[in-house]
C-alpha cells in the first residue's frame, strides 16, 4: 500500500469499475500491475486518462495506481479517468470548479440496454409477416 498521503477513489463508467490511488511523487502510473502503455496500449485512452492532470496542470506531479476490472479498454479508460478526478478532488478541493468545467466530476450514466424476451435484442424486433 501508499503512504498516508495517498488518495483514494473510485471510478465507474458503463461496466467497468476502477480503484485508484494517487500519491504525490514523479507521475509513475500502474494499471494492474502494469505501466500505462502497456494495459492501455491506444494513444486515445492515455489522453483520456491524463485528462484530470492536464486539466489541473498538475501532471507527473502524482504517482497513480490503479486496478481495473469488467468492461473493455474504453470503459475501464473512463472509468480510471473518473477515479483520478475523484481523488484530484480529495487532495485539493479547489480543483473542481475547473475539472467540472471540463465535465470530468459527472459520472456519465449510459449503461448496456438489457435484452427483451420475445426480440433477439434490446429495441431490435423479429421481422413481422403478415402471412
Amino acid at each position: 500500500m501508499m503512504k498516508e498521503s495517498a488518495f483514494y477513489a473510485t471510478g465507474r463508467r458503463k461496466s467497468a469499475i476502477a480503484r485508484v490511488w494517487i500519491a504525490p511523487g514523479d507521475g509513475k502510473w500502474t494499471i494492474n500491475g502494469q505501466e500505462l502503455l502497456d494495459y492501455f496500449k491506444r494513444e486515445v485512452l492515455k489522453m483520456v486518462i491524463e485528462q484530470p492532470f492536464l486539466v489541473t496542470e498538475t501532471l507527473n506531479k502524482f504517482n497513480v495506481r490503479a486496478t481495473v476490472v469488467g468492461g473493455g479498454l474504453s470503459g475501464q479508460a473512463g472509468a480510471v479517468r473518473l477515479g483520478i478526478t475523484r481523488a484530484l478532488l480529495l487532495s485539493d478541493p479547489e480543483l473542481r470548479s475547473k475539472l467540472r468545467e471540463y465535465g470530468l466530476v459527472t459520472r456519465d450514466p449510459r449503461e448496456k440496454e438489457r435484452k427483451k424476451y420475445g426480440q433477439p435484442g434490446a429495441r431490435k424486433r423479429f421481422q413481422y409477416s403478415k402471412r
